[in-house]
């Protein structure tokens, strides 16, 4: 019984040694964007974009190169949006993430262009890497650029396993070594899930690490449910895996402030999007996560927020300025 007594002890000292961090005297806020949302959404994507950065006033964002979009047909490339974002991000002075790879933000997860979808596993692996350097190639010396993102989340296996098959280690780090390849100077992201991850694999092929953050779900036998996960949960996660491999930059990549849906946002009754995120549910997130002891957080939802604004819900916007301001 002692023993036992002893080992608890023992537990509660090492968890409340390891679950300490000390807040963040700021936080940087970002937001994640693409145009690929935007389509989902039927909105305009320049329109949308611009009231982002000038009414919400971001200044830091994770854009993505998606696959299917940055080059639709094979070997024709198509770097429109990608470059809009960036020159007029630049005209005022913010920085961004670029995120490069086959599985990147947004369901189902993996984005693959249609001529790229009966071609074999290597030589898939092969074209993927043919767009990767085109797109590092031709962003490789923005001065705003701080990071490249590397896949999303490539070690999720438990989540879109249909779509997204479990990772190949040994040619994620091959996308890896080719874009340091390319761009030496500019330095690696690679994320990693916040409630299901382990965040050991990638914290350590990444110069920095980013993790998602999810409060709310929805399942169809379930319904909506709220993780019971602690803010120390991820400062003990941190901690623990820092103390392992090493210190590096780290950041909430991915925190989400919309609704889980199954159909798309459009097809949806607003009633059930505010059921699965209302105001309410949208600041206790933000006061979550200001307890995890990250000092940079990328937001997960503007154009969701300007598509409720324009649909009589304005409340998630001015909500959003009021943080990003």
């Amino acid at each position: 019984m002692k023993k036992v007594i002893l080992a608890i002890i023992f537990i509660l000292i090492f968890l409340l040694i390891f679950s300490y961090r000390p807040a963040p005297r700021n936080i940087t806020y970002g937001m994640s964007f693409s145009r690929f949302r935007t389509n989902e959404l039927n909105l305009s994507y320049e329109k949308t974009y611009l009231a982002i950065m000038d009414d919400l006033g971001v200044r830091n964002f994770r854009f993505s190169a998606h696959w299917p979009i940055t080059e639709a047909n094979n070997n024709q490339f198509n770097f429109y949006e990608l470059d809009f974002q960036i020159k007029e991000l630049n005209k005022r002075d913010g920085k961004f993430i670029l995120s490069v790879g086959k599985r990147l933000p947004r369901w189902p997860e993996c984005h693959v262009p249609e001529w790229a979808k009966d071609v074999s596993e290597d030589e898939l692996q092969e074209e993927i890497l043919d767009y990767i350097t085109e797109v590092v190639l031709r962003y490789k010396d923005e001065e705003n650029m701080i990071y490249w993102q590397v896949e999303n989340e490539p070690f999720l296996a438990l989540f879109a396993e249909e779509t997204c098959p479990i990772v190949d280690v040994d040619f994620l780090k091959k996308e890896i070594e080719l874009v340091k390849s390319l761009d030496p100077d500019t330095p690696v992201l690679v994320t990693d899930s916040g409630n299901l991850g382990t965040w050991y694999e990638p914290w350590k092929l990444g110069d920095a690490f980013g993790t998602s953050l999810y409060r709310y779900f929805w399942n169809p036998e379930i319904g909506t449910f709220k993780s019971r996960l602690p803010a120390s949960f991820f400062k003990l996660k941190h901690n623990v895996v820092r103390l392992i491999s090493g210190d590096k930059p780290t950041m909430i990549i991915e925190l989400s402030a919309e609704p889980w849906l199954v159909d798309s946002i459009i097809n949806t009754d607003i009633d059930i999007q505010l059921q699965r995120m209302d105001i309410d549910k949208f600041k206790e997130i933000i006061s979550f996560a200001e307890k995890t002891g990250f000092d940079q957080q990328y937001l997960w939802g503007a154009e969701w927020w300007y598509w409720m604004r324009e649909n009589g819900h304005p409340e998630f916007w001015q909500y959003g300025k009021e943080i990003l301001q």
